[in-house]
């Protein structure tokens, strides 16, 4: 291996990491929230819309900063903090002016919560002992669930919707919190997945160790 091929890479001042286009993205999907919670305080149809429309907005700059990131080879130690923080603060927010609304009940929003903060703390340690813990796919399918419940409940009135072949009412505010229920059993699931996984990563790092 050539000695230029050796030398790590070299890290970027934040100044320059905070320019990179899906730091940016990310950053544009943090000034997001303050819309979208003074539109979803507004708790009328149109307020919600045009919150929903934010909140789509936000959830398409998630996708995206990711692709760019990995597509581009612009992964950077800003990106990785700022990313899940921005998804944790734009849930976060909608959920509890949610309860705050009376749309979802708080005890509800209390458990989702605690979840991620716990995970966030598993991930932080894990992190920090150098231990991988991979994504379980319960915890993708809890993310997918959670985000079209919440768009359901940021909607929250009810609607005709046309399937093609009938045309019926949905109560959006019924689906959104069905589909975050829903979301909640994936939720605890993959949370036991990580921390048996976490488990058993320490108990093989003790015993590589000793």
């Amino acid at each position: 291996m050539s000695e230029s091929n050796a030398r790590p890479k070299k890290r970027l001042p934040l100044s320059e990491e905070i320019k990179k286009l899906p730091n940016l993205l990310t950053l544009a999907r943090i000034l997001l929230i303050p819309p979208i919670m003074f539109f979803l305080l507004q708790d009328t149809p149109l307020g919600n819309l045009v919150a929903v429309l934010l909140f789509s907005v936000a959830a398409v700059t998630d996708w995206l900063d990711g692709y760019l990131a990995r597509k581009q080879g612009l992964e950077s130690l800003l990106g990785k903090l700022l990313d899940p923080l921005a998804d944790k603060l734009i849930v976060q927010a909608v959920l509890i002016l949610a309860a705050e609304l009376g749309r979802i009940p708080g005890w509800f929003v209390v458990l989702l919560l605690s979840r991620e903060i716990a995970i966030t703390g598993l991930r932080a340690i894990a992190s920090s002992e150098g231990l991988q813990i991979d994504v379980v796919q319960s915890g993708k399918l809890k993310t997918a669930l959670q985000l079209v419940g919440l768009v359901a409940l940021i909607l929250h009135h009810r609607y005709v919707v046309d399937f093609l072949i009938v045309e019926t009412i949905v109560d959006f505010n019924v689906l959104g919190v069905a589909l975050l229920s829903l979301s909640m059993v994936f939720s605890l699931l993959s949370a036991f997945t990580y921390f048996r996984s976490f488990t058993r990563a320490v108990s093989k790092k003790i015993g590589e160790g000793s």
